[in-house]
Order: structure tokens, then C-alpha cells, then sequence
């Protein structure tokens, strides 16, 4: 009985961890999905990054690099689905294992980042 009792409970506590749903995809799958308006749009870059570089439209900006940006996604709702970028792919794939240990439902990562999205000829936002 001891033996179930142990295998049930390291069965459940790795279901509670697996339950995130992290989706790494090319820019022209993330394109789609933002699209569908069905997700949260969210930039991880700088000021300096958005300014200079632009942005992708409807995107909210939370700055990964502040120190309060931890706090920041930990209060969005765990429920939705984010569709997360930054420049390269790095904080964006970091962010995504945070929101994974957060309990976040469903995260969609800009596999290799704005960078390519805007080499791929997507459309792209300029602050005014």
C-alpha cells in the first residue's frame, strides 16, 4: 500500500509541473496565432529596444531586465495564453520556464525573436 501511496504522489507532483503548456515556434506560426486575437501579446526587451527597433502591434511591454519584472508576470492571470518575444530568443525562452514554474497554462515563445520576425518582413510598429 506504501509503494501506491508513493507512486501516486510522484505521478501527481510531476503532472502539477507538467501542466504548462511551452510552445517554441517560427515567426510565421507566431504571426498566426497573434492573428487569431485568442492570446496576450507580451515584449520582454528595453525602452532602448522598443525605441530603437520598433515593436510587434498590440504587444504590452514588460522590461525582463527591471528587477520588479518577476513580480510583473507573476500577477497575470495563469489562465491565458502569452505570446512572449524578445530580441534573440533568450529571455523569452527564460521567461517561458518562469512562467512554467509560475503554473501558467499556456506560453507560446518567439523561438528565435524579433530579430528574425522583422528579417522575415513582418510588419513592425515604430514609438511615435
Amino acid at each position: 500500500m506504501k509503494k501506491i501511496l508513493i507512486l501516486l504522489a510522484i505521478l501527481t507532483s510531476g503532472l502539477c509541473f507538467s501542466q504548462t503548456k511551452i510552445e517554441n515556434v517560427d515567426a510565421a506560426t507566431f504571426k498566426k496565432l497573434i492573428d487569431e486575437k485568442k492570446s496576450y501579446l507580451i515584449d520582454l526587451r528595453t525602452d532602448d529596444e522598443l525605441k530603437n527597433k520598433g515593436f510587434i502591434k498590440g504587444a504590452a511591454q514588460i522590461d525582463y531586465f527591471k528587477k520588479d519584472a518577476e513580480a510583473v508576470i507573476a500577477k497575470l492571470d495563469k489562465k491565458k495564453t502569452y505570446l512572449i518575444y524578445c530580441a534573440g530568443g533568450g529571455r523569452s525562452g527564460e521567461c517561458a520556464e518562469l512562467m512554467q514554474k509560475l503554473g501558467f497554462v499556456h506560453v507560446v515563445n518567439l523561438e528565435k525573436g524579433f530579430d528574425d520576425w522583422k528579417k522575415k518582413g513582418f510588419e513592425v510598429e515604430m514609438k511615435k
